[in-house]
């Protein structure tokens, strides 16, 4: 980060694209769910202007707020009445030709999260372009307190976020950075992997203990928990997908849903 000698702002999204930003942004697009509670959290409720259909936190910006279409399927007119002078988006949730359509006509910062420290280096960027250093520092380190002494449970889970077909939460995907740090053990094991498709036959000759249904982007539910109990002897639960793929100020409530409402289901 550099600033010059009008205070402008030159900043590299995790992208590594260069943001210049000659004021400080007083109108908001965030086409990220869990960024957007973000941007809520630090205090940037006059300043977002826009969001998507999926940006369900928090409720009263869900209701009031404009929305720009969805994180894959953007609507550029309803960008275009809106004058962003700043967007914020993410390589994963969104799809990389409407990103780069939208660079060539509005400042454009792109996140790319797989780990915690990947997180906490989007809000720091995040903040020093909004003028929210002192609300993401301190929120920041609220996080980094909650997952120090974080509870290992040291167990075998295969974490699937799709039914028909089965698809699992890979390797190098924030979520499995999640599972690692509470001492869970991806059984699936494919070094490159992110998100792949996964049959009965592959799930029964994995050695589970646990096998976790996200919430989301599937919505599991009770009904399909015995579906996949009869072909392993894994024990299946539903899991708040939120809690374990939503970076930004959500992992601030990980640390009391992991011992509070998940061990009490599993243990």
């Amino acid at each position: 980060m550099l600033y010059n000698i009008d205070k402008t702002i030159i900043i590299k999204d995790q992208l590594n694209n260069a943001i210049r930003l000659d004021n400080v942004p007083k109108r908001i697009v965030s086409l990220v769910p869990s960024q957007t509670e973000f941007l809520h959290e630090i205090g940037l409720g006059k300043e977002v202007v826009g969001i998507t259909k999926f940006c369900i936190h928090p409720n009263d910006w869900f209701k009031s707020k404009t929305r720009v279409g969805g994180t894959k399927t953007v609507n550029f007119d309803k960008i275009k009445e809106l004058q962003p002078d700043l967007i914020i988006a993410n390589k994963e949730e969104n799809t990389q030709s409407e990103i780069e359509a939208l660079q060539k006509l509005y400042t454009v910062y792109v996140s790319d999260i797989f780990s915690l420290e990947d997180n906490y280096q989007m809000m720091k960027d995040i903040g020093v372009m909004t003028n929210k250093e002192i609300e993401t520092k301190r929120l920041v380190s609220n996080i980094k307190a909650n997952f120090e002494g974080l509870k290992q449970l040291n167990k075998r889970v295969l974490y699937l976020i799709w039914r028909k077909p089965y698809m699992v939460a890979g390797q190098n995907t924030f979520i499995n950075h999640i599972l690692n740090k509470c001492g869970f053990k991806n059984g699936f094991e494919g070094e490159k992997s992110r998100y792949d498709e996964i049959n009965s036959e592959e799930i029964k000759s994995l050695n589970l203990d646990y096998i976790f249904l996200s919430s989301e982007p599937y919505p599991f539910k009770e009904k399909h928990i015995a579906e996949l109990e009869r072909i392993t002897n894994a024990k299946v639960v539903l899991v708040d997908g939120e809690m374990f793929s939503w970076y930004g100020s959500r992992l601030i409530k990980f640390k009391d849903y992991l011992e509070n409402e998940l061990v009490k289901k599993i243990l």
